[in-house]
């Protein structure tokens, strides 16, 4: 290779590099902004924010809870956590989030995954499962389109008839 040609090559390799340095730096911030919503989902539950909570979810948003039809659109999403988020509230239940949360981004769709723990008011635990979203950026904004969780324990038994 003749000099000209290899600087030539070594700046398409460095260009290539520096490109691939930024598009991790983009992605990073897309999953730390994707797990912001994470941590802002966790404080309108916990503070029973219904309105703050739907507001999160695209308006075409599917939520898919354990043991339950899914709930379509932002005013069904809504409704469900009123009432969720608000029984949570009276009888004093926390929800909360694991410490070491994954996610990934790539243009305007990221998904983040982790697990949960959800404990009475006297702190015991009631519940442990994990979690997984699937978001989508618009206006700058990330909003869910899709979100699941499940508990890690075994689902009770069907009730039985008298």
């Amino acid at each position: 290779m003749t000099f000209p040609s290899r600087f030539a090559h070594l700046l398409a390799v460095l260009a290539l590099l520096a490109g691939t340095s930024a598009v991790a730096r983009d992605n990073a911030a897309d999953v730390a902004a994707i797990q912001a919503v994470d941590q802002a989902w966790l404080k309108a539950f916990n503070g029973n924010e219904p309105e703050t909570l739907a507001n999160l979810y695209a308006e075409n948003a599917v939520l898919l809870p354990p043991g339950a039809p899914g709930v379509h659109g932002r005013a069904a999403i809504k409704a469900f956590f009123t009432k969720e988020a608000g029984g949570a509230a009276k009888d004093g239940v926390v929800f909360g989030l694991g410490a070491k949360p994954d996610g990934g981004a790539h243009g305007d769709l990221g998904w983040a995954s982790g697990t949960y723990t959800i404990k009475d008011k006297a702190g015991k635990v009631l519940e442990t499962g994990k979690y997984l979203s699937v978001s989508k950026k618009k206006d700058g904004k990330w909003q869910y389109v899709r979100d699941t969780w499940n508990s890690d324990g075994a689902p009770p038994p069907p009730a039985t008839k008298k």
